[in-house]
Order: structure tokens, then sequence, then C-alpha cells
């Protein structure tokens, strides 16, 4: 990169949403690891803590959703002149697929909640479901919760080691259209 030239960046408002929604959803899938850990099966707080994830499910779907709004409605900045051609492709879909899985993780989430006899409650107030209690759909669609939680998963491992090749290895500057 030309001395002195700086790269491209992302807006304040994309960037401070990449990295609170990135933040969130870290603690979010750590909180889901954890669930069993916390509150075993068939324990009176179990309850509490299952509906403290589903609640804080639904307020990060919220915060997803505007971060998905706000980037429909901004062109990112142009790739670096550095990156190949090959990268510029694996990075547009790497982000595509980290995008589907911050939609398909929440309302997989939130659909099992509605066809489950527990249903959700958003902080201690119940929300009516709106499905009858059918284990079998349940079932599959909090299989693909978990399913898309591991996926996810690798997705953010490949993103954050992508950003760290740029930024210690090809020492290019990529990283650095991300920062406050």
């Amino acid at each position: 990169m030309a001395e002195g030239h700086e790269p491209q960046r992302y807006t304040r408002t994309a960037v401070f949403l990449h990295w609170l929604v990135g933040l969130a959803l870290l603690s979010q899938i750590a909180f889901g690891f954890l669930l069993d850990d916390l509150s075993p099966r068939d324990t009176p707080a179990r309850a509490g803590i299952i509906n403290l994830h589903k609640s804080m499910g639904v307020l990060l779907a919220v915060l997803i959703v505007l971060r998905l709004v706000w980037r429909l409605r901004h062109e990112p900045p142009a790739w670096p002149a550095t990156m190949k051609p090959i990268e510029q492709s694996a990075a547009r879909w790497v982000h595509r697929a980290l995008y589907a899985c911050m939609i398909v993780m929440p309302v997989s989430g939130f659909v099992a909640s509605n066809f489950s006899k527990h249903g959700l409650r958003f902080f201690g107030v119940p929300l009516r479901p709106w499905g009858p209690d059918l284990p079998e759909v349940y079932a599959l669609f909090n299989g693909l919760h978990i399913v898309t939680a591991y996926v996810f998963c690798a997705l953010i491992a490949g993103h954050v080691l992508a950003a760290l090749n740029h930024r210690l290895i090809q020492r290019d500057n990529v990283l650095s259209r991300m920062r406050m």
C-alpha cells in the first residue's frame, strides 16, 4: 500500500454494529453451549437459564436486523487492490454465510420455542406460542439451531483467522477498514 494512503473504511455505524453484534453473538453462542453446565436438565433453575438465553436471543435478533438493514442501505468499501480476486470471492462468500447464520440461528431457536410446551418467556413475560406443542417440529428446528451454532463457530473462526492473516502475515491494512 502506498505510504500515507488510507484504505477505504466502513462507516462508524457499520463498525460499531459489527463489533457489538460480533461480541454479543460470541457471548450468546458460548451461553448456548454452556446451558447444560450452567443448569443441568430436570433442575428447578433450568427454565430460568433457558429463558434468559431465549430473551437474549430475541434482543440479539433485533440487533442483527438493525445491522442487516444498515448493511443493505450502505455500500461497503471497495476491496483493497492488494486482495487477489480469489480472496475477494472467498471473503464475499464467507460474509454471506455469516449473515445467513445470523438469520437462521435466532429464527430457528424462536420457531422451535413456539412448538414447545414451554414456549418463550421474554425476561419473565410469557409470550403466547403461535404453534402447538409438537415435539417433532421442536426437535427439527432446535436441531437446526444447534447445527447452525457449529457452522457459525467454524465461520467465525475462519473470519478471525483471515483477519489475523491480513494483519500479521500479509500486512495489507485490510483489517484497518473495520476499526473505529
